[in-house]
């Protein structure tokens, strides 16, 4: 064989072997945050709980100094908690589970925490919408029509308070694709 064509040969199949022999391996213990990027956009308003969402480790992870997971591998998360948020009192909440990573074309599931968020509740605030437009209902009526002017103006206040309440009460959650979030295993996971 020409001298050539082994040297070409031999570097090929180093080329080729070196991937393999330096493939990620090792136990990532439980407690190991594992960043990932969402790949797509998922919003509380039309999310529904066990939905698929895919993404990338953001950075390698790395257990005694080794890399264990790349970066740039394929995650999938799932929706793990959702609620749309309700035009009175429900505050929406939106949180996903990280479930599996691809490394070196093998799949893992994981155990791990759940990230996302929950809005502020919204129940002062519409009592004080619902509550003045009652009140001011009630002053116009009184001074309008007397003692049944009042409550017939009160119920209007109410109503018209409630009717603001609701129409500018709902503020659902939206993570942008691109978004970055943190979990935590739960368990140990050997990769090999």
């Amino acid at each position: 064989m020409n001298p050539r064509i082994r040297t070409i040969a031999i570097f090929l199949a180093l080329a080729l072997a070196l991937p393999a022999l330096t493939q990620a391996s090792g136990t990532i213990p439980a407690g190991t945050k594992i960043p990932v990027v969402i790949d797509q956009s998922v919003s509380s308003k039309t999310a529904k709980a066990g939905e698929t969402v895919s993404g990338s480790v953001a950075q390698d992870v790395t257990v005694a100094g080794k890399v264990v997971i790349p970066k740039g591998s394929s995650a999938k998360l799932i929706v793990s908690s959702v609620q749309a948020s309700g035009r009175l009192s429900t505050p929406a909440k939106l949180y996903l589970r990280l479930r599996t990573v691809t490394v070196g074309g093998k799949t893992y599931t994981l155990a791990t925490s759940s990230a996302g968020r929950t809005e502020k509740g919204k129940g002062k605030r519409d009592a004080g919408f619902i509550g003045g437009g009652a009140a001011g209902g009630a002053i116009i009526g009184a001074l309008a029509g007397g003692g049944k002017g009042a409550a017939i103006g009160a119920a209007a206040g109410a109503g018209a308070g409630t009717a603001g309440a609701a129409a500018t009460g709902k503020k659902d959650i939206e993570f942008p694709a691109e978004m970055r979030l943190s979990f935590t295993t739960r368990t140990a996971v050997a990769i090999n």
